[in-house]
């Protein structure tokens, strides 16, 4: 080495190999490899998700509890396996996330209790003006109302409904897992986290459409009324995740917002129109949209939850969300 002296020494020190940023490292297969990869697993995932309802051949309506069961056998393990998607989805496109797979997907206790109860806030402050409506709609007081809900031999009904058990549990709990948990992880370092939680809505709301193919089937409903729905599924998935925002390192607030929205259906704006304390109505629906979007921004500050694993995985690719993640 000493008769190489100094200029054999810069030659070396020039031809030595830079080492490569661990962004860099991270997405060897190169990005738009990893976008494809992506966007084809969501939609392996939502496809196999629908086709798992479709499995059993019958002519009963989805309603029945036959075929309720028989698809509870089905989406169930469709949604067991789904995180399997996402280990292969990791494997493929090389990312490391820096954390385990079920913490990334939202299986977390940190900061548990706001990510279950704020979200859940904020989505029954956006449906104010249903809620106003129910109360007005229902035959009971208040204190009469509480005492059903409450009692043990209502919930001991409920519990063997197949269509609540449905609508209230086994569809929050399956749909939230695959279209939001596995999803999210993998649409985000392709898009960033923003986008990608606008784009999971759409996968959502595609998948919802086979209801209007069943509708038809079985002539339960008409077909404006049909379609009126199907623009619908696509505004409560954009919904979903708006008020998902607050929680996107959990998975139980998403779902219990999913559940009250299922409970609450799409807001009947028409017969509000119609009712004969129109205005008090209407009033509410304003208030509740108003005091949503001015709480949106406060109650889905990242502070609030944790560290937020997802906002990990983006550093760790060289994509960080800044609004998001901030």
């Amino acid at each position: 080495m000493a008769a190489l002296g100094g200029d054999g020494l810069r030659l070396l020190s020039v031809s030595r190999p830079e080492r490569q940023p661990e962004s860099a490292a991270l997405s060897s297969p190169g990005p738009g490899l990893c976008c494809w990869v992506s966007v084809f697993s969501c939609f392996s995932l939502a496809c196999s998700y629908v086709g798992s309802l479709y499995v059993w051949k019958s002519e009963l309506p989805r309603d029945h509890p036959a075929v309720i069961k028989r698809r509870f056998t089905s989406v169930l393990v469709v949604s067991s396996l789904s995180p399997l998607c996402v280990l292969l989805w990791r494997e493929l496109t090389g990312i490391q996330p820096g954390t385990s797979l079920l913490t990334l997907m939202g299986f977390r206790l940190e900061g548990i209790f706001p990510a279950a109860l704020l979200p859940l806030l904020l989505t029954m402050i956006l449906f104010l003006g249903p809620l106003m409506q129910l109360c007005m709609d229902c035959p009971c007081d208040l204190t009469d109302g509480l005492k059903v809900v409450l009692a043990p031999r209502s919930w001991a009904r409920r519990l063997t409904d197949m269509r609540w058990l449905r609508n209230q549990v086994i569809a929050p709990l399956t749909e939230e897992l695959v279209f939001r948990a596995c999803m999210l992880p993998m649409l985000a370092p392709c898009t960033g986290l923003g986008p990608a939680v606008f784009t999971c809505p759409l996968f959502f709301g595609v998948a919802h459409f086979h209801h209007i193919i069943e509708q038809l089937r079985f002539r339960q409903s008409s077909v404006g009324s049909i379609f009126l729905s199907a623009e619908g599924l696509m505004v409560v998935g954009l919904l979903h995740m708006l008020h998902h925002l607050p929680s996107p390192g959990h998975l139980i607030g998403p779902v219990l917002c999913h559940s009250f929205c299922n409970y609450m259906g799409f807001p009947a704006v028409c017969a509000a129109l119609e009712h004969p304390q129109k205005w008090p109505l209407l009033a509410g629906y304003a208030l509740g949209v108003g005091l949503f979007l001015l709480l949106l921004q406060p109650l889905t500050d990242p502070k609030l939850y944790g560290s937020l694993p997802l906002c990990m995985l983006l550093e760790r690719t060289g994509a960080s969300e800044t609004l998001l993640c901030s």
